[in-house]
């Protein structure tokens, strides 16, 4: 908030009457002492007219301050100012608010604008150093100075996002960012190692939620500055210090929130090569959700603040005994249930008739003897009349076939002194010795001549 003292030093020693002066008379002497109504504002006819007429009793209003603060910041004239954007917001509405700091001294301005303004606005960045064009100007109802904008330019070759971005694509080329790089985090750490400010807030978190979630979690703490021409070697050979220690599970580098130069140690070249050769597990906890630097693209995992990185990188102790409390649930269930399952299977057993009445197992196998038996008959008569049917075959065949059979129907054989049948009579010579065999016996006789052929 402005002061009287304030606008003496920019306008000189009439500043009182020339920006605090008001046109609605001279005070009086006799005027109500503050505070004697409170519930109607005093006109402002009986309001004293310049700053030096005020007294403890009879005061100006806050709105009569501000509107009066807001006149003589309206005389004051335009200037350029330099610096670099910090913070930038453009709005669809026609609006742009940047906060540009001194380059040189940590000092800064808000800024804002319109229109104009704002549509050569879009065109920047944060990071950018610039120039603007503008006048102060107060905003009446908090009694807040800004610099109203009306031009805007680069200079220089201080784009430091450009630079950023540059170094990004090198890195990206080399394969430092690439997800097969990435290690994994332990999923129960007994050690972590932190890398922050001494004494900033993010030590603190970290530890803290980090506690909170699993109580047994040891830390080694490196203090390291975070910002400023310190903060890259320093986090490098922190990186490296925790690296190289055995004992340490994890590493974590944290800072609190910050502006854009604040975190730009952590896009340094250094610390991105370091953080990619990292051995150890790493995560990036650097300023807030929206802050990125290039440490992030190269740690193993990122987080979007201190908190954040210390409730991923440890376990929750309550979560993990929920976990082990519904596995032993479901071991026991699942006992149970076997046991249970075995249970039923003996008792089926016990109760079957196999067990009750033994001689019960031998009936389905002598049923199979005995079907077997039939079968057997059945197959062996079948065998045994077409055995039969067979030989009676033959045996018919072989009696139709046999010479009884001839002599029984009062035929005769006849045969020579050799044994031979005779089957011509011509071929036998007269006085010859023959067989005769007939029905019933044999007889012998001699030829005596030859009869002729009669048929």
């Amino acid at each position: 908030m402005l002061t009287t003292m304030a606008i003496r030093a920019a306008f000189g020693p009439d500043a009182n009457e020339a920006g605090l002066a008001g046109g609605h008379g001279g005070g009086s002497a006799g005027s109500a002492p503050a505070g004697a109504d409170l519930d109607q504002p005093k006109p402002l006819s009986e309001l004293p007219r310049l700053a030096r007429d005020t007294t403890a009793e009879d005061p100006w209003p806050v709105s009569v301050l501000s509107q009066k603060y807001h006149d003589a910041v309206a005389r004051w004239p335009g200037a350029w100012v330099e610096g670099q954007i910090v913070e930038i917001n453009t709005r669809r509405a026609g609006s742009a608010y940047l906060t540009v700091r001194d380059n040189f001294e940590d000092i800064s301005v808000s800024v804002m604008g319109f229109r104009t303004f704002a549509a050569k606005a879009r065109d920047f960045r944060q990071g950018d150093r610039v120039v603007v064009h503008g006048k102060p100007d107060l905003w009446v109802k908090q009694t807040r100075l800004s610099f109203m904008a009306d031009d805007i330019r680069r200079v220089g070759k201080g784009d430091l996002k450009e630079q950023i971005e540059q170094l990004r694509r090198l890195l990206k080329g080399e394969g430092l960012f690439d997800a097969e790089n990435k290690v994994p985090l332990p999923e129960f750490p007994q050690r972590i190692g932190l890398i922050c400010a001494p004494q900033a807030r993010a030590e603190g978190d970290v530890i803290t939620n980090a506690r909170l979630r699993w109580p047994t979690i040891e830390f080694s703490v490196v203090h390291a500055h975070v910002q400023g021409p310190q903060c890259p070697p320093e986090v490098v050979a922190a990186i490296q210090k925790l690296d190289a220690d055995p004992s340490v599970d994890v590493i974590i580098v944290a800072r609190g929130g910050g502006s854009f130069e604040d975190l730009l140690g952590f896009s340094d070249e250094s610390v991105v090569r370091a953080t990619a050769d990292c051995q150890t597990p790493i995560v990036s906890a650097i300023g807030h959700e929206d802050d990125w630097t290039l440490i992030d693209l190269a740690a193993d995992l990122r987080a979007s603040t201190p908190t954040d990185a210390a409730k991923r990188v440890v376990p929750d102790l309550v979560e993990q005994e929920g976990i082990v409390a519904e596995a032993r649930l479901r071991i026991e269930s699942r006992i149970q249930a076997l046991v249970e399952n075995e249970t039923r299977l003996i008792e089926g057993y016990a109760n079957r008739p196999s067990l009750t009445q033994p001689q019960t197992m031998l009936d389905k196998p002598q049923r199979l003897v005995d079907e077997a038996k039939v079968r057997l008959d059945i197959s062996l008569r079948r065998i045994v009349d077409d055995a039969s049917l067979t030989v009676e075959k033959l045996q018919s065949s072989l009696t139709a076939l046999s010479p009884q059979s001839t002599l029984e129907r009062g035929y005769a054989v006849v045969q020579v002194a050799d044994g031979s049948v005779a089957a011509r009579a011509d071929a036998i010579p007269d006085g010859a010795k023959l067989k005769v065999t007939l029905k019933q016996g044999a007889l012998e006789a001699t030829k005596t001549a030859t009869l002729a052929d009669e048929r």
